[in-house]
């Protein structure tokens, strides 16, 4: 698919007629990319993608003005959307009322929702299909300034001894931003349980790295650090789904990397995916979190 060069056009897939517009839009003003070209992104990393999004209520991140200019979440399915694409209805935690949550399962919808300027896709650690189950365990590694991703990437590896010593094996991806995400698959584990369990290993890594790690929420105690964010393990919270895009100033994508490379990694922009390095990180392994 090749849809720049053109302001809209509406194309056909999966039998699903999708109009695509604005796609001489600038979204990145830094680097000059385009709405077409996110929109072609997503089309050619849609095979590795959409398997993370399936059975998820995703939330996005929208902007519609580009990214120097504020986005917004967008966890409601939007009235005007096409009659295909699909939808749950999900208990809010503090509420209990109901949102309606678009599922993004194939290409097509993944294309309708881009065309929204939808730049981040954000799900949680549980399917639809099984909401009181949690089937994913996330860390988050945030690492507080002057400490970078390559600080993280020294917790990723203890965080990898440690769970592999209790029969949990990890895969890691790029947050896109600053830091790094973990992974580890679960079966059957409670919401709670596994926000808990999260929160046990968090303080195991302080407990062992005190220089390098923090567990607690009080942003105070961060700078310097790396933040292990066990809360992303809340049935509520979400996390940015693997090989979304991020709303930075010049276009990164969260990728999946191996441990080889992590270990390798001397400066953050080792670890930094633009759209091309991702497709082209793909190629060479394909999906590192096909695991999960």
């Amino acid at each position: 698919m090749s849809p720049e060069g053109q302001a809209s056009q509406t194309i056909e897939i999966e039998g699903r007629a999708v109009k695509l517009s604005n796609l001489d839009k600038v979204l990145y003003p830094e680097a000059g990319f385009t709405k077409g070209e996110i929109l072609d992104y997503y089309a050619r990393i849609a095979p590795v993608m959409l398997p993370h999004l399936t059975d998820r209520p995703v939330t996005f991140i929208r902007y519609p003005d580009g990214v120097d200019a504020s986005g917004f979440f967008a966890k409601h399915a939007p009235a005007h959307r096409p009659s295909w694409v699909r939808t749950a209805d999900i208990a809010a935690s503090s509420s209990g009322k109901k949102v309606q949550y678009v599922l993004i399962d194939g290409l097509a919808s993944l294309m309708w929702a881009a065309n929204l300027a939808a730049i981040e896709f954000h799900v949680p650690q549980w399917r639809v299909s099984d909401q009181a189950h949690h089937d994913l365990l996330v860390l988050d590694l945030d690492p507080g300034a002057p400490a970078t991703v390559v600080d993280c990437v020294r917790v990723a590896l203890a965080a990898r001894d440690l769970l592999s010593a209790h029969g949990l094996e990890l895969s890691a991806k790029t947050s896109g931003a600053k830091g790094l995400h973990l992974y580890a698959p679960l079966t059957d584990v409670p919401g709670e349980q596994a926000r808990e369990l999260a929160h046990t290993i968090a303080r195991a890594l302080e407990g062992t790295h005190r220089d390098l790690v923090v567990s607690s929420m009080a942003k105070a105690e961060r700078p310097g650090k790396v933040f292990v964010d066990w809360s992303q393990n809340t049935h509520a919270k979400t996390t940015i789904a693997p090989y979304s895009l991020r709303a930075t100033p010049q276009p990164a994508v969260s990728a999946p990397v191996t441990w080889e490379q992590l270990a390798a990694a001397k400066q953050p922009e080792d670890l930094r995916f633009p759209p091309a390095r991702a497709l082209e990180q793909v190629a060479r392994y394909g999906d590192l979190l096909s695991g999960l």
